[in-house]
């Protein structure tokens, strides 16, 4: 008797699971958004005091101040950190910077973390939304964004998911 009372029991859970009943909506998975933005921005980068002042070092230091403009509306500050190499075409860099504006409509801050290399002229770049930095509307934004430079000017290309607003 006690059997058949706990496959019932099991039974009726599993279907409670699958129909989603007796589930809270904060239980449930919150739907997802995948977006694109695009848009021009303005960039100041501005050298800051170097932590090796070794004679000769290729190590430098900047502050990022950004503008952006089109489907993300804001600006951001951050630092970057790069070496040069004695090979001419041949760098990298870090960077984290700290979005606060407007992406389509929803407005809060974000981070986003580069790690750029550059390969005798050959450049690879990765720039990713920092795990749960996203705050505001924003909050659970993750994404990965393109910086394209043509005829001096800058643009983004940002490929993001956020949380489907209620």
């Amino acid at each position: 008797m006690r059997n058949r009372f706990r496959v019932a029991v099991g039974a009726l859970a599993g279907l409670c699971l699958l129909t989603g009943l007796g589930l809270s909506a904060q239980d449930q998975k919150e739907k997802v958004v995948t977006a694109h933005a695009s848009g021009p921005f303005d960039v100041k980068l501005n050298p800051l005091p170097a932590y090796d002042t070794t004679e000769g070092s290729t190590l430098a230091r900047m502050s990022i101040d950004k503008t952006f403009h089109g489907d993300l509306e804001g600006t951001s500050k951050g630092e970057m950190l790069s070496a040069s190499t004695g090979v001419q075409g041949s760098a990298g860099y870090v960077a984290i910077e700290r979005v606060s504006g407007t992406l389509r409509g929803r407005k809060g801050t974000f981070v986003l973390q580069h790690s750029g290399t550059m390969t005798r002229g050959t450049p690879q770049l990765t720039i990713t939304v920092v795990p749960d930095s996203g705050t505001g509307q924003l909050a659970g934004l993750t994404g990965k964004m393109m910086i394209n430079i043509a005829d001096g000017k800058h643009s983004y290309d940002f490929e993001y998911t956020l949380p489907e607003t209620p």
